[in-house]
């Protein structure tokens, strides 16, 4: 067992891969001479002295420091790399797109579109496993302490990650955890037909057809990959929702209609944001997690409210319900209630951050236009939960009133 964990954790398979996919190293000789393909990229030799989110001065946390690319530990520990030579720009940007998936700009946008567009009974249940699944996986990273692959030979695209530990893969959690809610929510909900499963060797075989990987080597090295990080975040989430599936519905009917529902789901979210694990030097984990809980929080608050003031949608006619049809006007429709909705959370999210940042401020007597101020436990949770509530709330609440109010 010890032998395969070592065999998992190196660093030559991820670079494998990544250069199956048409991603290396430029030598550190050839990148000083500049290549119309180079991709803009921060060297660890050009972060020298900088913290992990890139703020340009030492950062000190207990005993431990961060600098040119590790800890004093030897975590992370890294050395010079060179600039990264993309070779096939299609999946490049594929990969780019795939990651963006997991990040902010997915979830502000693809979650409260199901809420506002499609169904919220759908976007309710994707919330509420969505945050559970990434809080757990977020929590099981700085517990493992698994780092990431060291670069050189792994090249290293996202720098605003790399203090975070990479066991299991967040990324993976949310895609399963999205999908699979998905399809169990809408499964029995709507006239869909029935839905198209590939078998395992079909999609083998196109994926080595897609990829142009042949040799056996290759395909066990990749499979090794995805098994230290992917595949074992995308069993968290399976194993997640396989438990928890049953008891969805009796969930929900307790979220909408108990008047301690909204306190509990905040006063909850304050207290794992402020008891996340302690860690020997600053990562995103934490600020991410308590991204993730507020928006949580935030969502029990709004379907609350909706679900109280009797905005909540009921679909008539019996299950199944039928798919309407897709028309112009129905499209149209969509468009205008997603550009007011996102206007409005763009709108919430900056007013919340700027006043609740000004007042932490004034409080505490220090700067928080210092992006090191903003890593201080009691500047980062409580501006982070004040931000993305905030959001919950008008995404799950307001936008639905507007968009009533205005026969939208």
């Amino acid at each position: 067992m010890t032998q395969l964990l070592k065999a998992l954790q190196d660093p030559q398979l991820v670079a494998q891969f990544q250069r199956s996919c048409g991603l290396t190293l430029q030598p550190q000789g050839e990148a000083n001479g500049g290549s119309p393909r180079d991709v803009p990229f921060q060297s660890v030799q050009g972060s020298r002295g900088k913290t992990p989110g890139g703020m340009g001065v030492p950062h000190q946390n207990g005993n431990k420091s961060y600098t040119n690319g590790s800890y004093a530990n030897g975590t992370h520990r890294q050395g010079p790399v060179g600039k990264p030579l993309v070779q096939n720009y299609f999946l490049y940007y594929l990969f780019k797109f795939s990651a963006a998936l997991g990040q902010e700009v997915f979830y502000i946008t693809f979650l409260p579109f199901t809420f506002w567009n499609i169904d919220p009974f759908i976007a309710r249940r994707l919330i509420i496993v969505w945050a559970t699944v990434m809080y757990l996986g977020q929590i099981s990273k700085d517990l493992l302490k698994w780092p990431r692959p060291s670069s050189p030979p792994v090249v290293k695209l996202e720098t605003r990650v790399d203090a975070e530990y990479g066991m299991p893969s967040t990324h993976a959690i949310a895609a399963t955890a999205i999908s699979f809610t998905f399809l169990l929510a809408t499964m029995d909900r709507y006239q869909v037909g029935n839905y198209p499963f590939l078998s395992q060797n079909m999609f083998g075989d196109q994926f080595r057809r897609y990829k142009g990987i042949n040799h056996p080597d290759t395909l066990r090295n990749i499979c090794l990959f995805f098994l230290q990080d992917v595949i074992c975040g995308a069993l968290i989430a399976l194993l997640f929702l396989v438990l928890t599936f049953p008891v969805w519905d009796s969930t929900e009917r307790l979220l909408l209609n108990n008047p301690l529902s909204p306190v509990f789901a905040v006063i909850a979210a304050l207290l794992l944001s402020y008891n996340y694990p302690k860690m020997d030097h600053y990562s995103t984990t934490r600020a991410d997690t308590t991204t993730i809980l507020a928006v949580c929080a935030g969502t029990c608050v709004g379907i609350w409210l909706t679900h109280y003031f009797g905005l909540t949608y009921m679909p008539s006619g019996p299950f199944p319900l039928r798919v309407p049809p897709i028309t112009t006007n129905m499209l149209l429709l969509h468009m205008l209630r997603f550009l007011l909705g996102v206007l409005l959370l763009l709108i919430t999210r900056y007013f919340a951050k700027t006043l609740s940042l000004q007042a932490l401020g004034s409080w505490h007597k220090v700067p928080t236009q210092d992006h090191l101020v903003r890593q201080r436990l009691e500047i980062e949770v409580p501006y982070k939960f004040v931000t993305y509530i905030s959001i919950g709330v008008v995404a799950t609440a307001v936008v639905p009133w507007l968009c009533q109010l205005f026969g939208m």
